[in-house]
């Protein structure tokens, strides 16, 4: 490939990146809660150059914390929008200051925090398509927001419009089998519901609603860019079966709803070149293409290539769990979005709360502080913890919805303690039961090639990762996600080119690193754990009622 012609490589110290030379190059961006990122890409998908704007540090003129605004009933939190457009202003400059030659970018797409919305003003499409390049985009956009504050993921403020949504279609779980998830109130949805109720004018001057991630997209455009099917399922607007915009869900969250939202597009779809205000003021190659831009979750699971059957866990302070699946079976729990990278697949979405502080805590009380000492627990202790389970909540979990330590013996028995090493393996199995359980629920299947693709603090643990070997039955392999929804971003870029000739999005990202192999399920891992899964889905139950 080009890329193959870039041999000659130097590294510039102020950005502390490889700058290639020749070859054709692929721009991902990713506007997340802190900060937005940039990463640059060459044919052989070598990163070649990262820079970022962390938007608390460098743009403190806006007295967000963390990103955000806590509003003063604390349940309503939003980001400024100039904030984001003042940030894409700086990235760029930091991207020309590196000396980058972004003449040789021959796309580029990007990601955004889902759920976040951008609200535009009667009259900001002419201004986009119309920006002078010797003025900077805060300048010629200040004006353009018929909402200044945009709502983000950690708002909670909408519970009585969910409730309404619900009803409206007839129930959370019909809710859930229509757009993927039931009513959430951070969900785009509700938050239009809430808009068009409290702030009625400021919907009417309402030309055109996005999301975070085609508001992005809208600006490297110079025009309204599409929602994308993935990011758009995350609005409990979307039926995810036909990838159109319900007419019940619009009709129940605000009037004239679907000519604000446009039609959404494939997540592969080429929306056009690039606006010529970027090939003036920053040097951007002219057919430099923009294909859609996504929600940081599918990208992050194109950052990990996750292919059919695969399963991504991440193990971090909360436990994520990304699937790829064929056939969706929307839960009250849990999340189901079009595909980012298969139009005629889906990927599924769990998160747990209790995650790495649940396992540092038994760590501290049972093992002495000592990540060895609870190694050794794990290794000392049988696959199936001789028919021991528990359930270790911390704080209210998300699935289920529960709280508190619960204990049962081998004959369903609730019992008040366990030994040292039958609580660190307990709590250890518990959780990777839960990611079992909530997956099959899900529609996931476990398959002949399944792999398990574990990231996060634990993922360095390989007894913690021979638990999860065992319990899905499938080998587990280590990646390295740092950045992973900018880096898919980047891969995404380059597929949305070659998607128009046919190329599968594995045979885009193909020469990229592999995972490594970490560990392999115990021959009798499937016999062991089978039983136990339908048990703990039996005790969870218990378990929930007395929560």
């Amino acid at each position: 490939m080009a890329a193959a012609t870039a041999a000659k490589t130097s590294t510039t110290a102020a950005a502390g990146c490889m700058v290639a030379t020749g070859g054709d190059w692929y721009l991902g961006v990713d506007l997340s809660t802190q900060q937005m990122k940039a990463m640059v890409i060459d044919d052989n998908l070598n990163v070649i150059h990262e820079t970022n704007v962390k938007f608390d540090d460098d743009l403190p003129e806006f007295g967000t914390q963390n990103g955000v605004r806590v509003q003063s009933d604390k349940i309503t939190v939003t980001t400024p929008v100039l904030l984001w457009v003042k940030a894409m202003d700086l990235l760029l400059e930091r991207l020309k200051a590196a000396n980058l030659d972004l003449s040789k970018l021959k796309s580029l797409s990007g990601s955004g925090q889902q759920h976040g919305s951008v609200y535009w003003k009667e009259g900001a499409s002419q201004t986009l398509k119309n920006m002078p390049a010797d003025h900077s985009l805060h300048q010629i956009l200040q004006s353009s927001f018929s909402v200044t504050e945009s709502p983000i993921w950690m708002d909670s403020s909408t519970t009585e419009e969910c409730r309404q949504l619900e009803k409206c279609v007839g129930g959370a779980q019909k809710l859930a089998d229509i757009t993927g998830s039931r009513a959430y109130e951070r969900f785009t949805g509700n938050q239009i519901a809430k808009i068009t109720k409290k702030n009625p004018d400021e919907y009417k001057k309402t030309e055109r609603i996005c999301l975070v991630s085609s508001f992005t997209a809208s600006l490297f455009l110079g025009n309204y860019a599409a929602i994308d099917y993935s990011d758009g399922s995350g609005m409990n607007l979307m039926d995810i079966h036909v990838h159109e915009w319900s007419q019940q869900c619009l009709d129940a969250c605000g009037p004239d709803l679907k000519g604000k939202l446009g039609v959404p597009l494939p997540s592969h779809s080429i929306l056009g070149s690039i606006s010529p205000y970027f090939v003036k003021r920053f040097g951007f190659n002219p057919e430099c293409k923009v294909i859609a831009f996504t929600g940081d979750n599918p990208a992050s699971l194109a950052g990990m290539r996750l292919q059919q059957g695969d399963i991504a866990v991440s193990l971090g302070t909360s436990d994520t769990v990304f699937l790829w699946i064929q056939d969706p079976k929307p839960t009250l729990q849990g999340h189901v979005f079009c595909n980012p990278v298969d139009r005629d697949a889906y990927m599924a979405l769990i998160c747990f709360k209790n995650g790495s502080l649940t396992r540092e805590r038994i760590r501290d009380e049972r093992a002495s502080s000592s990540w060895d000492e609870f190694a050794k627990a794990l290794k000392a202790t049988s696959p199936g913890n001789n028919g021991n389970i528990g359930f270790y909540f911390d704080v209210m979990e998300i699935t289920p919805a529960a709280i508190g330590v619960h204990r049962f013996n081998d004959r369903n028995l609730k019992v008040s303690n366990f030994s040292e090493e039958t609580e660190i393996r307990a709590v250890i199995e518990s959780q990777m039961l839960a990611k079992r359980s909530y997956a099959e629920k899900l529609g996931y299947k476990v398959l002949k090639e399944t792999r398990v693709l574990a990231t996060g603090g634990a993922s360095s643990n390989s007894h913690i990762l021979q638990v999860l070997a065992d319990v899905f039955n499938a080998p587990v392999y280590t990646i390295d996600t740092t950045n992973s929804a900018c880096l898919g971003s980047a891969y995404r870029a380059k597929h949305g080119l070659e998607a128009a000739s046919g190329q599968s999005f594995a045979n885009s990202v193909k020469m990229a690193v592999s995972p490594k192999l970490a560990v392999k399920p115990n021959c009798e891992a499937e016999k062991i754990y089978c039983p136990i899964l339908a048990r703990y889905q039996e005790l969870e139950k218990l378990v929930s009622c007395s929560s």
